[in-house]
């Protein structure tokens, strides 16, 4: 089972599913493990990262959609700042 989907929304489908309003998180350059307990939804507005999986490395940038599903073990490589609007669905 894929626990990496990346989408290209349109600014439609964003509003309706409330991603202006969800709070904004921010991270400089730097390369972390991370493990996720739950499913985490969020919308790249700025920079770049390199998620690294067993499935694979993904590239995310500015205008990207990503769920990173529950049970995830990855390496995050920010390459360039990021701002994302994150949520926990």
């Amino acid at each position: 089972m894929n626990k990496v989907v990346v989408q290209k929304l349109s600014k439609p489908e964003l509003e309706k599913k409330g991603v202006f309003g969800w709070p904004v998180w921010e991270k400089e350059v730097s390369r972390f493990p991370w493990t996720y307990s739950e499913t985490e939804e969020f919308y790249i507005i700025e920079g770049e990262v390199v998620i690294e999986t067993k499935e694979g490395n993904f590239t995310l940038k500015a205008g990207d959609f990503v769920t990173l599903k529950e049970g995830l073990v990855c390496t995050w490589d920010i390459k360039s700042g990021i701002r994302k609007y994150y949520n926990f669905p």
